[in-house]
């Protein structure tokens, strides 16, 4: 094993494949000589060239389109849209052409192709660089829809995503990118679908999407150190899922907490809480629970460590040292509240 952090295991993953195929190609924004608006891609514009690292108009829907013509004549596109929010701005190449060809064509056609796009706050962008959309991109037959929290996952679920037949959303937390890992030296593959036990308990379940599986983590350790036993399940990809290894935690806890940074109100908890009420209900001791951020667009109101770590003025920091509750904290899901949602599914 060696270590990489979680932008560097994706990385990783795209130099190998398009070393090993000419048909592996990028395409974005800003994603040659800047390697990226966030340096995933740093390095490989120098090695590949323009020709395979392809910088693209400022215009989602020009690239989805790009790109999928690019996978209907043969190329396995990966291409960078960098933040979630603008995927809004390609929804009918997307939604109405992508996601349905192979369908609309009984499988004479696929469109093999990566959407790589970064979601998630706790970095203070504000409501139009924050919103995490998994759950409207779960919505739509035909996509599959990716979410990794750890260095390994982020190269294995790569790989595996260029070479699956399908339109693959693949959506990287911001905050996960620093966050070093250990990764196999050798070549590997995670096949969708399968689930990680990150954590094993006994008394309630935990599932978490991408970065609140840290929280959720740390929720778990806390929660020790109370008596109570948490088992903690990372889905990895949300579509396909795998529903058993949810079913078969919750069978054995009787109580079950969701957790994802999205806004609750549609958010992809309420699928998993559908699963579980239909499939596990008799084995549930207590409500289902769900932590997730508010039904509010998200503030730019930063917190101390996130001033700090953009380098504020002393001045900023010092103000937001006071604060008890600085908006955008007040907004999104944290570990002290999975921490009584898991306590009072206990208590009750």
């Amino acid at each position: 094993m060696k270590t990489l952090t979680f932008s560097e295991g994706i990385r990783e993953a795209i130099q190998e494949e398009m070393r090993k195929s000419q048909a592996v190609i990028l395409m974005g924004e800003d994603i040659g000589r800047l390697g990226g608006t966030f340096k995933v891609l740093d390095g490989l514009w120098k090695e590949f060239g323009p020709d395979r690292v392809i910088e693209a108009p400022i215009s989602e829907e020009a690239i989805v389109g790009m790109a999928m013509g690019a996978a209907l004549a043969g190329m396995r596109p990966i291409f960078e849209i960098m933040y979630n929010d603008f995927l809004c701005l390609a929804m009918d190449p997307l939604v109405n052409h992508a996601a349905k060809l192979r369908y609309m064509t009984g499988g004479e056609f696929s469109v093999p192709m990566v959407i790589r796009t970064q979601e998630g706050g706790r970095t203070s962008q504000a409501a139009q660089h924050s919103q995490c959309l998994e759950a409207l991109c779960c919505h739509i037959p035909g996509l599959k829809v990716v979410m990794p929290s750890t260095p390994m996952d982020a190269k294995g679920l790569m790989k595996a995503a260029i070479w699956d037949p399908d339109p693959v959303i693949f959506i990287e937390h911001k905050f996960l990118y620093s966050k070093k890992g250990p990764v196999p030296e050798e070549d590997y593959t995670i096949p969708f679908g399968v689930a990680s036990v990150r954590r094993e308990g006994s008394d309630v379940t935990i599932v978490a999407i991408s970065d609140m599986v840290n929280y959720a983590l740390e929720a778990a350790e806390e929660l020790a150190q109370k008596g109570i036993s948490a088992e903690v399940i990372d889905p990895r990809t949300l579509v396909p899922l795998d529903e058993e290894a949810i079913l078969a935690s919750v069978r054995k806890t009787g109580r079950l907490v969701i957790t994802h940074e999205a806004v609750r109100r549609g958010g992809f908890g309420a699928e998993i809480s559908s699963l579980v009420a239909e499939k596990a209900f008799r084995s549930l001791r207590a409500p289902i629970k769900i932590v997730a951020a508010q039904n509010a667009p998200l503030a730019f109101s930063p917190s101390r460590a996130t001033a700090v770590g953009y380098g504020a003025m002393p001045e900023l920091v010092e103000v937001l040292s006071k604060c008890t509750h600085p908006l955008e904290e007040a907004i999104l899901p944290q570990r002290h509240q999975i921490v009584q949602a898991a306590r009072d599914l206990l208590a009750g």
